[in-house]
């Protein structure tokens, strides 16, 4: 199964061009490991409101199935990717953050600082990661394995069952 992505990343050093995004060409390279696509990505400051309107931009585009962010997730004043994800989301998906969270501790005690936050948006699955590119690959590698199966359920997919369904 083709998944579409879009890949945003939330820096306001990267915005400004005075620092490279590692952490969003990592994510992307990943994506791509597993032939899915990559639709659009972008690169924004830590501002609440641009946030939000690029989240509710290509989540109503109907192109992208999954929206990862990176960055804007910790204790900074700026951080406040979190708080956008919170203010544009239909329906929370808490177990995706509980999940990562969980994987984290197992590496480092920050993990419990994360606010990651997930959510769907018009069919559109948004997860908040770290902005380090070790963070965030160690994230994203959590939520790998449920992917495709959170895509056919957006869709509505009559297969999304299969291998779900009780036997007698």
């Amino acid at each position: 199964m083709d998944i579409k992505f879009g890949v945003v990343t939330v820096s306001d050093r990267s915005s400004r061009g005075e620092r490279l995004d590692a952490s969003g060409p990592l994510i992307i390279g990943v994506i791509h490991s597993h032939n899915w696509s990559v639709v659009e990505t972008v690169i924004i400051p830590d501002d609440l409101k641009k946030i939000e309107g690029t989240l509710r931009a290509m989540a109503g585009s109907g192109q992208v199935n999954v929206i990862l962010t990176t960055g804007g997730t910790g204790f900074a004043p700026r951080d406040v990717t979190p708080e956008a994800t919170l203010e544009v989301v239909e329906r929370l998906v808490p177990g995706i953050p509980e999940a990562m969270r969980a994987e984290s501790f197992k590496i480092t005690p920050h993990a419990m600082l994360s606010r990651m936050q997930a959510g769907i948006l018009n069919r559109t699955l948004i997860i908040n990661l770290p902005g380090s590119p070790k963070a965030a690959l160690e994230n994203f590698q959590v939520v790998i394995p449920v992917l495709e199966h959170a895509v056919q359920l957006l869709k509505d997919d009559a297969d999304s069952e299969q291998g779900h369904l009780a036997t007698k």
